[in-house]
């Protein structure tokens, strides 16, 4: 009997020891785990064919439309258009008045404005177009602005007129431009502006 006990004793020491093992490995799995996801990305929301709806007084005033938008869960929330966006402004009596597209866009919620780039157009109802690589929306103000070079091109009178740096309302029906390099009439004739940097 008292040799069984010298035998047993062992047997439970080292079961003991295993489940120990067992509870501090399964334990160094979960610290892992757990590291491995604080190392993961963001959370991102994706959203795809979206169309946003932007009203004022209960009127619509624009309507978003984009094949695919990311969402980053951050401090600063941010949302992205990576394969392009389209926007219409309407008038009072719900008419398209302009429109913009661009083949990328970032939409900073903290500051209710848009970052676009990469192709961006805007147009009006009179055809005059707005050309450049990057531009800023301001929605609580409803202006874009640039400090890049930008070229309009202007139905009547008939020109093309390249500057550096712009201040439009989000309509285009008017602009103010830094500077002006030259302007082009249709007629294949340019007029050098003096104090131009082009």
């Amino acid at each position: 009997m008292h040799q069984f006990h010298k035998i047993l004793l062992p047997f439970r020491i080292i079961a003991a020891v295993i489940f120990a093992s067992v509870i501090l490995y399964s334990c160094e799995n979960s610290i892992e785990t757990v590291k491995a996801l604080g190392e993961h990305k963001v959370g991102i929301e994706e959203g795809k064919n979206i169309e946003s709806i932007m009203t004022e007084g209960g009127k619509t005033t624009a309507r978003l439309t984009a094949p695919l938008m990311l969402r980053y869960q951050t401090d600063s929330a941010k949302i992205e258009f990576p394969k392009s966006l389209h926007v219409d402004f309407y008038d009072s009596l719900t008419t398209v008045e302009s429109q913009l597209y661009a083949s990328y866009g970032q939409y900073l919620e903290n500051d209710n404005k848009v970052f676009l780039s990469d192709s961006v157009i805007v147009f009006n109802r009179k055809k005059d177009t707005l050309w450049c690589k990057e531009l800023y929306w301001n929605q609580s103000l409803g202006l874009y602005y640039t400090d890049k070079p930008v070229v309009i091109s202007q139905q009547n009178p008939r020109q093309k007129i390249y500057g550096q740096g712009l201040r439009a309302d989000q309509n285009f029906k008017w602009f103010t431009l830094n500077k002006i390099g030259r302007i082009n009439t249709g007629k294949q004739s340019f007029i050098n502006i003096a104090d131009s940097t082009y």
